[in-house]
């Protein structure tokens, strides 16, 4: 355990514990909008027209999605042609991890690691991973194992499973426009500069976090050992806000899981909880079109599972509640009722469980196995 700061590790988790704790009796303690200024309370918010009919919708999402889109600004195009360069390879029992870098085209190199089985009869269904915020593809990989760590039990059940450094995490800390001077993982300097610069230049952050998991899936495409008709995403916290958001811009997701932060932007206002989540997390304009319900409705028909804590504070119980009213209507014009799943924990917070970890898996053998 040698240059390991066991005192200062118990610290920061007893302090990260206190934080959420404080939170989650914010958020029980109060009714909606209680203690929410008059001026914060009438909101010029959007909403979101539901349709009528299939034809209706289908009609609908394609403004929907482009509104989605152009929230996230003026993105650079994905690269033409992926130069992803294999760092190392390392042998698992039954399994081998490489680990990988790519340029994104614009800014900074991605590092990231694929697991890959060693038994292998044709093409394989994959899950891209993704990270949550503090948290990085280390930690989902296993080299750092923590609640987030994925890899090994999808491998084995027989997914190819790949993951990335977000901006400002991992390998990436240090590498935003202050470069050194914002090196440290648990501040959230690097997440605000890179917040600043993007806005400067008529793009968001998320969006970009966003672009960079596109390529992650460009790469994933190409691999010969997966078959990209059978790709889900899925992540917990800032991951689980990824992997929907991903599949609601890109159809090549197939099926997601998003555990922890699913929400209700109105939502959070009304229960004072808009520290509950980076700057990251917030797109200009989405609100004054429509809630949440609106980039979650492009998901459909493909399959969607939900995974939350009742007490979690980022995921007001009342806006889970008003999601489960709007989103079956959506899958309904499908004809996929069972495609979209919530499921509520009760007496849980802000937690990535055994127990989700298994819907989780149980999920996409359902829907990606096939």
């Amino acid at each position: 355990m040698a240059g390991i700061d066991i005192r200062g590790l118990a610290k920061r988790n007893a302090t990260i514990t206190g934080l959420y704790r404080r939170l989650q009796y914010r958020r029980t303690a109060q009714d909606p909008w209680e203690g929410v200024p008059d001026g914060f309370r009438n909101l010029p918010v959007g909403r979101l027209q539901l349709p009528g009919t299939l034809a209706e919708w289908e009609a609908q999402r394609l403004g929907v999605r482009a509104i989605v889109i152009q929230c996230l600004g003026h993105l650079p195009a994905r690269p033409a042609s992926l130069n992803v360069r294999t760092i190392s390879t390392d042998q698992k029992d039954g399994y081998r991890i490489e680990r990988f870098v790519f340029h994104n085209g614009v800014d900074s190199e991605v590092p990231g690691y694929i697991a890959i089985p060693d038994k292998r009869n044709g093409k394989l269904p994959a899950v891209l991973a993704m990270h949550g915020h503090s948290s990085s593809a280390e930690n989902l990989i296993g080299y750092k194992p923590n609640a987030q760590t994925v890899a090994e039990p999808l491998v084995r059940r027989g997914y190819v499973v790949l993951a990335i450094d977000n901006y400002f995490s991992g390998d990436r800390c240090g590498a935003g426009p202050a470069g050194s001077l914002e090196r440290h993982a648990e501040k959230p300097d690097q997440e605000i500069s890179l917040t600043k610069l993007n806005l400067w230049l008529g793009r968001t952050l998320w969006g970009m976090m966003l672009r960079d998991q596109q390529i992650a899936l460009d790469y994933l495409e190409t691999r010969p050992e997966v078959d990209p008709q059978r790709i889900g995403a899925q992540g917990m916290s800032m991951g689980s806000t990824q992997a929907w958001w991903l599949g609601a811009i890109d159809d090549r997701i197939k099926a997601v899981v998003g555990v922890a932060c699913l929400t209700r932007y109105e939502d959070l206002i009304a229960v004072r909880q808009l520290g509950a989540h980076g700057i990251y997390y917030f797109v200009p304009g989405i609100l004054s079109h429509f809630d949440t319900e609106g980039i979650l409705a492009l998901l459909a028909p493909r399959p969607f599972l939900a995974l939350t804590g009742d007490s979690d504070p980022g995921s007001p119980l009342e806006g889970l509640r008003k999601l489960e009213q709007i989103l079956p209507r959506l899958y309904a014009l499908y004809g996929q009722p069972n495609a979209f799943r919530n499921v509520i924990y009760p007496r849980t917070g802000h937690v990535y469980s055994d127990p989700m970890k298994q819907a989780m898996m149980d999920w996409f053998d359902q829907f990606l196995r096939g």
